[in-house]
């Protein structure tokens, strides 16, 4: 009797747990290029391995104040140490106890010659382990933005990373592959079940989660589909039950449509044009022996032939706010001077060109991601259009993300588009990435054309170390507004990014435009 009761309550539990189980089913146009949490800078890739890995630190989804995650406190000993007290009882998804040697491992790691993540540990000189729940990372200068990049730098089980090879990141500029590429062992509330690149993600739901989900998802389904009328039927059949990047001219419909919802707001996204700046003569150009994106008046040229307003309004049905800054208004040292852009006129481009030398125009290779941003091959076909007046034969050439990225940051397009996002909110992290020249710890790190102002790393470096936070906005705005003098790169627009989901789908819309797997609820 008492072993029959005792089946009978193991059955009643397995169905209550399996009536309580609820699949999170997904999709956006591109997968994630990696499961190695240092290798590749990618923000849709960053918003996944959350889900797998956690960092020290992270933003709270609401409010975008740090919070603790497997740090539970930290304290500024002296201007150039920060002493953080790890969170006990923690185990990663292979049983192993999180300890300080894995956090050390975890930032010195990130600060690997083959780490993508270098401007997330912009400052550091160096991580010591206290002892076995206390670290202290020590910083070469004052870091007043610290907290900020250790969101982005998430923990890797030390033995496990030494037992498969995958000490070092994968370099994202090789087809090289470790282990860690394609497996993982975090400590979040997901585990990686399976994953088929371009195919199917799989996570499940960690019983083991030192933590406590306000949601209830317990799997999530991943699947990449770049074609945007099959996303939206997957969506209107009930076949997923949210899209990260529905299409914009479907928006009105799905507004209308009782069984769903959209929700939006502006991404702290920038989606500009850069330019090779640094070649003596441009591959593929028909102009020989010189480089005509070395000139100012060029690059404001095509700057100034954009019809900027047009492709906020036809090419993005509005989800897009025209800019002149590197960076969004969320972010500080942004201001509405830097925002300002430089008007759109065509006989102003023609006589900058004319001015310097190329009255007929030129040929130039414009590369872009055909599945990232939103509309990003249609703006750039956008844009072929217009630059094709004022006599500039853009040669386009579109690439998925898994193989645009690598691409161009070996440095293999004249003119490319790039999104960046800035998870710390603060302007360093995109001048220090985007303008700083090329150089080590970060310092360039997506400069892939390698644009140098001496003028503009003193201005960076001033303000990696500057304390006096007032000034140290201002450092930020003085920077800016020098890349727009300079045209160091051509912005275009801050995306306003909207998610549509079946009604039943409660999430908490963030600005970096990344889920946070905490808090889903399938009702």
């Amino acid at each position: 009797m008492n072993r029959s009761l005792s089946l009978l309550a193991l059955a009643l539990a397995f169905a209550s747990a399996s009536a309580q189980a609820k699949s999170f089913k997904w999709t956006s146009s591109s997968d994630i290029p990696t499961w190695d949490i240092h290798s590749q800078n990618n923000a849709l890739a960053n918003g996944v391995h959350a889900a797998v890995y956690e960092s020290l630190v992270y933003y709270n989804s609401r409010t975008f104040k740090v919070e603790p995650v497997l740090a539970t406190a930290w304290k500024q000993m002296t201007p150039t140490q920060l002493r953080l007290t790890l969170r006990q009882g923690v185990k990663f998804h292979d049983g192993a106890a999180f300890s300080a040697d894995d956090a050390v491992f975890s930032l010195q790691r990130a600060m690997a010659k083959t780490s993508n993540f270098g401007v997330y540990a912009q400052g550091i000189d160096r991580v010591v382990k206290v002892d076995g729940n206390t670290i202290d990372i020590f910083t070469k200068d004052p870091n007043p933005v610290l907290l900020n990049q250790l969101t982005e730098l998430r923990m890797m089980n030390k033995a496990w990373a030494e037992k498969n090879n995958s000490v070092s990141p994968k370099d994202i500029k090789t087809q090289d592959e470790n282990f860690a590429h394609r497996n993982a062992n975090g400590t979040g509330p997901f585990m990686l079940k399976s994953w088929q690149p371009d195919q199917k993600l799989v996570l499940n739901k960690n019983p083991a989660w030192w933590g406590k989900a306000e949601g209830n998802v317990t799997e999530v389904v991943y699947t990449p589909v770049k074609a945007t009328a099959t996303r939206m039927a997957a969506l209107l059949s009930g076949e997923v039950d949210f899209v990260l990047d529905p299409s914009p001219q479907d928006l009105p419909r799905l507004r209308q449509d009782s069984n769903l919802k959209v929700v939006d707001g502006i991404e702290n996204r920038t989606i500009f044009f850069g330019m090779d700046q640094h070649r003596d003569e441009l591959p593929g150009s028909n102009i020989k022996g010189k480089n005509p994106l070395k000139d100012q008046r060029v690059r404001k040229a095509l700057y100034q032939a954009i019809d900027i307003d047009t492709i906020t309004r036809v090419t993005l049905r509005g989800l897009g706010q025209a800019t002149g800054a590197l960076v969004a208004p969320q972010v500080n040292g942004w201001t509405k001077g830097v925002h300002q852009r430089y008007p759109y006129s065509v006989a102003a481009a023609q006589k900058l060109l004319a001015d310097a030398g190329y009255k007929d125009g030129f040929e130039v290779d414009f590369a872009c991601p055909n599945n990232r941003y939103i509309n990003d091959e249609q703006i750039c076909q956008a844009v072929t259009a217009m630059w094709a007046k004022i006599g500039v034969k853009a040669k386009l050439r579109t690439q998925p993300l898994v193989t645009y990225f690598p691409m161009i940051q070996r440095h293999e397009a004249s003119i490319y588009m790039l999104g960046w996002g800035v998870p710390t909110f603060d302007a360093l992290y995109s001048l220090q990435s985007l303008v700083r020249s090329v150089g080590v710890g970060g310092d360039g790190n997506y400069n892939v054309g390698r644009y140098s102002n001496p003028q503009m790393d003193a201005l960076v470096e001033r303000t990696k170390k500057e304390t006096d936070l007032k000034l140290r906005t201002e450092l930020l705005t003085k920077a800016l507004q020098l890349q727009n003098d300079d045209v160091a790169h051509i912005p275009l627009h801050n995306q306003v990014i909207p998610w549509a989901m079946k009604k039943n789908i409660d999430v908490v819309h963030r600005a970096d435009n990344r889920l946070d797997w905490r808090l889903i609820k399938v009702n």
